[in-house]
């Protein structure tokens, strides 16, 4: 898999094979299996404008009601500083999930540095939405 990806995901095999140190409060939320559909959606939402990036870009998102869903990574130190997230999204009935890696959301985000949580957000266009619908429908599985 990481090969079809070329260089931009190098870290796509760690994901896959190796281990992450996760916390027990987030290690059951961790859908590993689609842990690189995730992030390759959230690459093409960034193309298309429907990204925000960081934990306070994702607060917005949720509070005005356009965030599809939110993605945040188990490895962030400390995790409180995005545990307020799962709560709000709850609230607003929007999914989220935790992926392992803030390193590996950083550069699907397309940015050189760590992001600790990301929102995938409305948008007229429809290139997106089948993706979107897909994700949120294993997201949704995975919590219920």
């Amino acid at each position: 898999m990481a090969e079809a990806r070329g260089k931009a995901w190098p870290l796509a095999d760690e994901i896959l094979t190796n281990s992450v140190k996760l916390t027990s409060r987030s290690e059951s939320l961790i859908f590993m299996t689609c842990s690189l559909q995730i992030l390759d959606l959230v690459q093409q939402a960034g193309q298309y404008k429907q990204l925000k990036k960081g934990a306070n870009e994702a607060t917005k998102t949720l509070n005005r009601g356009v965030a599809e869903f939110i993605v945040l990574t188990a490895d962030t130190e400390p995790l409180e500083i995005l545990l307020h997230l799962p709560l709000l999204c709850e609230e607003k009935n929007v999914p989220y999930v935790f992926i392992p890696s803030k390193a590996a959301l950083g550069r699907a985000c397309n940015v050189s540095r760590p992001v600790i949580a990301a929102s995938v957000t409305t948008s007229e266009a429809r290139e997106l939405q089948s993706q979107i619908r897909n994700i949120k429908l294993a997201i949704e599985k995975l919590i219920y």
